[in-house]
């Protein structure tokens, strides 16, 4: 039996315990609103884990690029929208390719200029393509502003080539929001700006058969808004510290770490472990920034990362006596890039260098089954990439110095 110390770090751990818990959660929240959910797929890139959310009720995923479409189109996705301002007639003719194989496939726009390259591939194959164009409800990134959308919708209306399926958007302004309160208006303005403009395109005869929004602090909110008809958050599948920060999960609801070893001792003040920025997301900490990861049950922090290095700061201590496997928390989730399932084995994980097997760990108090990811290499012994195969928590007595080379902790 393969224990948790024995993994090479770091390592991505995911428990499917808390992952399956998590989707089903999000899965009964638009359930229950009449709302069709969309998840995100760019959070976690990974092919089991968008099969679990299209069993559990997702009507199909969102995705990032249009590379990542033609990986879940390949394992066998039919339906899927690239949420983001799609540009130019070489990715057309990708999405060409891609709509032959798929029953349902739309893609996000927010300027004339831009869908005009889209459409043009299109029409000189006698073929349409559905397109979502991007609303901008506050966060100040792509997207038209509400009262641009009708003018702009008309003349999509009209290029040849393209269908408007309806309108989206990402109130990721969100998450800069320092109360949950703060968090449930931006929500709610998300939703009721959305339908606002829906109802202005449809007096105008713009046909509006979609109303999506999306960011996982604001879900269950503007779900409830009347008129909005789709959700499409990603981070929720994990949760990290930020969402705990927000209010929008518990620390239990937090279902990715990643393990890491301290490898290096160097100040009295300062322990460094075997994970950063490539392994760890840059993004710091939100609401405010303090930090790229929270160890478990304590308030330490890594406070600096580079490539291959993450820094933590022990003010006057020169070790911190703590279980062997802590958890540092509050970091985006790992994103590896999609890649062919036929390049990755079992078809798994859909992400670079990564490799996926599930684990089973036993203790005398609960059994859990864990995703691990390896960055590196992909796990020998027992087992196969998606097999079953198995580790042994350490037992409490074997805690020792978190901060004494070659201990692991977990990172998420």
């Amino acid at each position: 039996m393969r224990r948790l110390h024995d993994l090479e770090t770091p390592v991505v751990l995911v428990d499917l315990g808390v992952l399956d818990r998590n989707i089903a959660r999000m899965a009964e929240s638009a359930r229950s609103r009449s709302v069709r959910l969309r998840p995100h797929a760019k959070t976690h890139k990974v092919l089991e884990i968008g099969r679990r959310q299209v069993e559990a009720g997702a009507a199909g995923l969102s995705v990032a690029k249009t590379s990542e479409a033609e990986v879940f189109a390949e394992a066998g996705f039919d339906d899927l929208f690239v949420a983001y301002p799609v540009v130019g007639a070489d990715k057309a003719r990708r999405l060409l390719a891609l709509a032959e194989r798929l029953r349902r496939l739309a893609v996000g726009v927010d300027s004339v200029e831009g869908a005009a390259t889209l459409a043009g591939v299109f029409r000189e194959a006698n073929r349409v393509l559905d397109v979502m164009l991007k609303v901008d409800v506050g966060l100040h990134r792509v997207g038209v502003l509400p009262e641009r959308a009708r003018e702009t919708a008309g003349r999509l209306a009209d290029l040849p080539g393209l269908r408007l399926r309806g309108i989206f958007t990402h109130a990721g302004q969100g998450y800069h929001e320092e109360r949950p309160e703060g968090v449930t208006a931006v929500a709610r303005h998300e939703g009721s700006t959305m339908a606002a403009v829906a109802d202005e395109l449809r007096r105008a005869g713009i046909a509006v058969e979609e109303v999506s929004v999306g960011s996982t602090p604001t879900a269950r909110a503007a779900m409830a808004q009347p008129g909005v008809t789709e959700c499409r958050p990603g981070n929720y599948v994990y949760h990290d510290g930020s969402q705990v920060a927000l209010g929008t999960c518990a620390r239990e609801d937090c279902a990715l770490t990643v393990l890491a070893t301290v490898v290096s001792v160097p100040a009295p003040d300062r322990a460094v472990v075997d994970a950063g920025s490539k392994t760890l997301s840059s993004d710091p900490l939100r609401p405010r920034p303090g930090g790229y990861g929270q160890i478990d049950g304590r308030r330490s922090r890594i406070q600096r990362l580079s490539e291959e290095h993450g820094v933590r700061h022990v003010p006057g201590r020169r070790t911190c006596p703590h279980p062997a496997q802590p958890c540092l928390r509050g970091v985006e989730p790992p994103r590896p890039p999609v890649r062919s399932p036929g390049r990755s084995r079992g078809g798994g994980v859909a992400g670079g260098r990564a490799r996926t097997c599930l684990l089973e760990a036993r203790s005398s108090s609960q059994t859990a089954r864990i995703a691990s990811w390896y960055y590196s290499q992909p796990i020998h012994g027992p087992g196969k990439c998606l097999g079953m195969t198995g580790y042994q928590e350490l037992p409490p007595s074997a805690a020792g110095p978190l901060c004494l080379k070659g201990r692991g902790v977990c990172v998420t």
